[in-house]
């Protein structure tokens, strides 16, 4: 990938506005959605959720996806409102709001498209969850990650599915019972983040990482994050049979076939 200075987004054009998030577009192939309530830390509510989803569920023509946030923070959280809803809701509505979540977290696994975080100050909680929940996480050197639920006597259930498979079970178990908030450093020796860049340079890196790899073959990229992810419940010789019939496929596919020629071609020119 080249240095951030000497790759920069052509245009943004604004693609849709709802009441919390803002989403645009680039003519690099970049769909950047902006959580957009700073004034709340961008905290997660129901209408927050919808509108994340659904702007999603827009963005399968995009070659990648790029949440940020407006404001000092990522995402704090369940927003506080939310929260006070939850001490009067019977079990099922609770069950309800629970699982809107979880729909938005399995769309975001099942997307075809590499969905980038770019994280800045705080992302605790849900609004860690999202970040996690998504293929690829950038920090800024000054953020923050952590699930510090146990705190008010709540448990960080859902993100728990998201959480097991990034790090060890021991460091798990210190962040969802402790409540430990972690600095960017440690978040990525804990495994939880992919890259960290200084705060003067973030916002031009994680762009141009996003470029980067929006730029892949689209394809191609698609079926490495399927078969990724589909390999999380299957034995050993599961996921080998898994990878033939993928070989299989990306073989078969025009981008593959074009690539090989241009690699064959250039080969050939050298010798």
């Amino acid at each position: 990938m080249r240095n951030a200075k000497e790759i920069h987004v052509r245009y943004w054009q604004k693609d849709m506005s709802g009441e919390r998030i803002k989403t645009e577009r680039s003519d690099n192939g970049i769909l950047r959605i902006t959580l957009n309530r700073p004034e709340k830390r961008n905290a997660l509510d129901s209408q927050t959720i919808h509108e994340l989803h659904q702007a999603l569920d827009n963005s399968h023509d995009a070659g990648a996806v790029l949440i940020t946030a407006a404001g000092k923070d990522f995402c704090s959280g369940a927003d506080l409102a939310a929260l006070q809803r939850i001490q009067t809701a019977t079990i099922l509505e609770n069950r309800a709001d629970a699982q809107q979540l979880a729909d938005l977290f399995l769309a975001m696994r099942a997307h075809p498209r590499p969905i980038i975080a770019a994280v800045q100050g705080r992302a605790l909680a849900g609004g860690c969850g999202l970040a996690t929940a998504c293929d690829v996480v950038l920090a800024a050197e000054s953020a923050q990650f952590g699930y510090p639920e146990i705190q008010i006597g709540f448990v960080p259930a859902i993100v728990m599915a998201l959480l097991r498979r990034q790090v060890s079970e021991k460091r798990a178990f210190d962040l969802v019972v402790n409540g430990t908030i972690l600095s960017a450093s440690d978040a990525q020796n804990f495994g939880l983040i992919t890259r960290m860049y200084t705060d003067a340079e973030f916002v031009a890196a994680s762009e141009a990482y996003a470029i980067g790899l929006a730029g892949k073959p689209r394809e191609a990229a698609a079926l490495c994050k399927s078969l990724l992810y589909r390999t999380d419940g299957l034995s050993f010789d599961a996921a080998i049979a898994a990878g033939v019939d993928t070989n299989a496929i990306a073989r078969s596919s025009e981008e593959c076939r074009a690539g090989v020629a241009r690699f064959l071609s250039q080969k050939q020119t050298k010798s």
